[in-house]
């Protein structure tokens, strides 16, 4: 269970004071920038090699961010044309730590026992112009996306481990990063608070997107037509195959839902032609092979 200082939410940027660099650290080429349509700071995080620049949440890791929240929230851009790497390092009940690592860098999806290794798959705003859900560099047109981890369940599902904390994040280039946040709520976006209200969200455990982790919308437009949402891992007890296992396949939005809770990620839905065509990139995606553990 949460403390309290963790709930509803926390925003990871605004609690640690990322703008300070007193408990985050940065390496390479790393900046602050005003963006103007989201009408907020974001960090850009630039290099060569995806591994030589980085913002890393703590300063140091020996210690720990010790935060129980069930979902992490990423909402962030790949830069066009470039590869990115993220890295996450939880801690099990039975204090094993794991490291979580998604990127267009990797071709297949690897694990062992300290270490899960998922490729992640870039959406692009038009269709016509750069496929969605080619595996390798972001799209020129790559969109900014709220990503969504349920991290006991991915530790359940893959490692049959039990979830206690997130201990620290490592964002790597090449990315633009608005914010991180964790919580035990399933944050909709697009949905305002009347119309949760209306839907009773709550019943599902679910809640409108907080007002400061939110993209903005312009009037007239949809979310869904000018951002990404990918909700990734689903409980254990209802995940009867393993056969997907690239991050960004199920997106939400003009397509239709992939993955919901509490449904098998192979169920039969109807799905649209570009949904179809990136389920078919992954399904190409090999076995899991072993890795070398990361330390």
């Amino acid at each position: 269970v949460p403390a309290a200082w963790q709930r509803p939410y926390l925003n990871i940027f605004k609690h640690f004071r990322v703008e300070e660099w007193k408990r985050s650290a940065k390496e390479g080429d790393v900046a602050a920038l005003t963006d103007t349509r989201l009408k907020g700071t974001v960090y850009r995080i630039r290099g060569s090699n995806p591994a030589s620049s980085y913002l890393q949440l703590p300063r140091a890791g020996t210690q720990s961010l010790g935060l129980t929240g069930r979902y992490l929230y990423l909402l962030f851009r790949p830069l066009p044309r470039k590869h990115f790497l993220v890295h996450l390092d939880v801690s099990t009940e039975d204090n094993q730590v794991v490291r979580i690592s998604f990127s267009n860098l990797f071709k297949e999806f690897k694990s062992t026992a300290t270490w899960l290794q998922f490729p992640f798959i870039c959406g692009a705003a038009n269709e016509g112009t750069a496929r969605r859900g080619a595996l390798g560099a972001a799209p020129a047109d790559v969109r900014w996306t709220c990503l969504v981890l349920d991290l006991p369940s991915i530790l359940g599902l893959y490692l049959n481990r039990r979830y206690s904390h997130l201990r620290g994040v490592k964002l790597c280039s090449n990315l633009l990063v608005k914010n991180l946040c964790t919580s035990d709520l399933l944050f909709e976006p697009g949905v305002t608070f009347s119309e949760a209200r209306l839907s009773d969200l709550s019943s599902r455990g679910a809640a409108p997107m907080p007002r400061e982790l939110a993209f903005p919308v312009p009037k007239g437009e949809k979310w869904h037509d000018l951002y990404d949402y990918i909700r990734y891992g689903c409980s254990p007890s209802h995940c009867s195959s393993r056969a997907l296992h690239a991050v960004g396949k199920g997106r939400m939005g003009s397509d239709q839902v992939l993955e919901e809770p509490g449904r098998p990620l192979t169920q039969a839905v109807t799905l649209s032609r570009a949904v179809r065509d990136r389920l078919s990139l992954v399904r190409h995606i090999t076995t899991p092979k072993a890795v070398s553990a990361p330390w």
